[in-house]
């Protein structure tokens, strides 16, 4: 379905590499003019220069969306868009409770969490006026389920469930959808890698075992799908696993 005119721009914070990436990639594919984000200028201007060589539409811009004042400048060049993809997150250690660092869980719910907010509430006028926006949240299956030595990650993705749902009820009403999509496991080039601090032996661990798990362009593919719905339906909350996962903890692995 081609975007409407008033519509056709679509923001993704956190697309200089994985998730964030392929679905830039695909949003351009579908017609809209994408402004991808992140703290990566080297990767969003070169994944920029990419769309654009294939024929599609798309503004890299240097942010972090932890920076309030940063973001409420980047807002302000807007006056309508279409959508917005909240991707930016991630997460860092795999510590149990009792000695999990306090800063990791801080920058997690910054990042993930006062992030998602921070550009949401900024952009959110820009969307309204669109006359048909839409709110995306990328959370996780962490915000639906508990997991050991997943505390500080699973609290900030619990919240970031919570801001996407409380925000359909407050808004409700107005031009603007709320999408959640919460992927499960999703084998990316960093995810895994960041989150045990570049210990490639731990990251590979993660999906040993697992013939097939997500990938960045099966979770882009979804939050397209569901972006790309007609204005009145709303896709509430679209959780996706790969067929070896049946939960956070049980999940098939050959041997």
């Amino acid at each position: 379905m081609t975007p409407a005119a008033a519509s056709r721009i679509a923001v993704i914070t956190g697309a200089s590499s994985g998730i964030g990436a392929a679905t830039a990639r695909q949003l351009a594919a579908e017609g809209y003019r994408v402004v991808i984000t992140a703290r990566r200028k080297d990767r969003i201007e070169a994944l920029a220069a990419e769309i654009t060589a294939a024929g599609g539409q798309a503004t890299a811009y240097a942010l972090d969306v932890t920076d309030r004042t940063a973001v409420d400048e980047f807002a302000s060049a807007f006056k309508t868009i279409g959508v917005l993809v909240n991707n930016a997150g991630g997460a860092l250690g795999a510590d149990p409770i009792a000695t999990g660092d306090p800063a990791q869980w801080r920058q997690m719910y910054e990042t993930n969490v006062i992030g998602t907010l921070n550009i949401t509430q900024a952009l959110l006028p820009a969307l309204t006026a669109s006359g048909d926006g839409t709110v995306v949240v990328l959370s996780s299956t962490a915000g639906h389920g508990t997991y050991e030595g997943g505390g500080g990650y699973v609290a900030a993705k619990h919240a970031e469930h919570v801001l996407a749902e409380t925000l359909r009820l407050e808004i409700v009403g107005t031009p603007v959808r709320v999408i959640e999509v919460a992927p499960g496991m999703v084998k990316t080039d960093e995810f895994a890698l960041t989150r045990f601090g570049g210990d490639t032996e731990k990251a590979a661990k993660v999906y040993a075992g697992v013939t097939q798990p997500l990938t960045a362009d099966d979770v882009a593919e979804t939050i397209t799908w569901a972006v790309t719905r007609p204005s009145h339906v709303n896709i509430d909350l679209l959780v996706v696993r790969p067929r070896a996962q049946a939960s956070n903890t049980k999940i098939h692995r050959e041997v």
